[in-house]
């Protein structure tokens, strides 16, 4: 794995490139231009796009899939998957990288009360199990993944100073017994973690970074804390962590906590928010057309609007012959209206999760291409405060209306 940053904005925000290639599954190089999302998956494949429909997705951008060891729990043997030659191979998915992460925010969340000193406790779909570094490694080196995280004792924002502070031993530790036990994966993302206290972030930042890691992997967000609290936390990680190598944050995903991590310096993101508004019955619509780098066309006044997504469940939208955006070029806004979709989620059909994953993935993708775009041209900042003052304008109007 090779990373190089290519463009600064602001002091922190930085584009780069993060090329893989020959030290997990992925064969060929890969190039992924950063900031990037990385799709969440299950069972390394998206919850409701089938594998033909993978190729419409824009392209380098959707080329990096995340997705948990512990979803392979049930089904087959990890030996099955190691003599099928791992996962690339298993799946057939040889033009896309592999991240391997412990944690997801749907099926494999952190039991942090179960967790002690042999290994990390997650609810999964087996029920609550316990991974000790040795069995996670044993687990990577049959999936061979291009990036693994190492495990992480990741605890929530209410508890103790004490237990905060062995959260942060344990994961040091853990680290430690998974770069010795060296898999047979790609190449490591070191785990970070401390709660929502400053000085333990940084104590464990500045011990990751002593380790032979290629990458960092930023945890125990979306446990409680605040988004005010984020900042100060980001940047008590960030200060610590070299500039070559990349930065990869679990637990932010609404478009305002993405441009906070991207201020920060954070590369890569890992969240579940395409699968929740999917699911919600929610469409991405926020303006992505470009007018300079950083100007955002005028809110949309649509009732369920709230200048990010609209809900398509919504009455408003049953005669509604356009498509979601109209300037979309993914395959379901070129082929489907709002009200077939509208349609479909009143009558349960699974068709309207997939059209919708397939807009929502689109949008948000092309949603992390102006930002690179702001940053290259060094306006990072004045995209991001213009996104969020029109979000804010669209929600307090709207509260004035309802």
């Amino acid at each position: 794995m090779k990373y190089a940053v290519k463009a600064w904005s602001n002091g922190r925000a930085r584009a780069g490139v993060l090329q893989l290639g020959g030290g997990g599954g992925c064969p060929g190089p890969l190039e992924i231009e950063t900031p990037s999302l990385l799709l969440p998956t299950r069972k390394c494949l998206p919850h409701f796009i089938s594998p033909d429909l993978l190729p419409s997705l824009p392209s380098p951008d959707s080329r990096l899939l995340q997705f948990s060891p512990l979803h392979f729990l049930e089904g087959l043997s990890m030996q099955t998957i190691s003599n099928l030659g791992g996962l690339h191979q298993m799946l057939g998915l040889h033009e896309y990288g592999l991240v391997a992460v412990p944690r997801d925010s749907i099926q494999c969340l952190p039991a942090s009360e179960a967790t002690n000193k042999f290994g990390a406790s997650f609810e999964t779909p087996c029920g609550r199990c316990l991974i000790k570094p040795k069995e996670y490694t044993e687990m990577i080196s049959s999936m061979r993944p291009d990036i693994w995280v190492t495990l992480a004792d990741e605890v929530p924002t209410w508890v103790s100073e004490k237990r905060n502070c062995s959260s942060v031993d344990r994961t040091i530790r853990w680290l430690d017994e998974c770069i010795a036990l060296r898999p047979l994966g790609g190449d490591i993302f070191g785990s970070i973690v401390g709660g929502a206290n400053v000085q333990q972030r940084q104590r464990c930042a500045e011990e990751v970074v002593k380790r032979n890691v290629s990458g960092y992997w930023i945890g125990g967000f979306g446990l409680g804390e605040s988004m005010d609290e984020r900042p100060a936390l980001l940047k008590a990680v960030c200060d610590n962590l070299p500039e070559e190598k990349p930065r990869l944050v679990c637990g932010l995903g609404l478009p305002e906590e993405v441009l906070q991590g991207v201020a920060a310096g954070i590369d890569l993101f890992d969240t579940m928010y395409i699968y929740h508004i999917t699911i919600g019955g929610f469409a991405l619509t926020f303006p992505l057309d470009k007018i300079g780098a950083s100007e955002l066309i005028p809110y949309s006044s649509d009732i369920g609007s709230d200048q990010t997504k609209i809900n398509l469940r919504a009455t408003v939208y049953q005669k509604d012959a356009a498509p979601i955006v109209q300037s979309c070029s993914c395959y379901t806004c070129k082929n489907h209206t709002k009200a077939y979709i509208n349609h479909l989620l009143n009558v349960h059909e699974m068709l309207a999760q997939i059209l919708l994953e397939i807009h929502n993935t689109h949008h948000f993708l092309g949603f992390f291409r102006l930002i690179r775009e702001a940053i290259k041209e060094g306006k990072f900042e004045r995209f991001r405060e213009k996104f969020i003052h029109d979000r804010r304008e669209h929600l307090a109007i709207s509260s004035v209306h309802a």
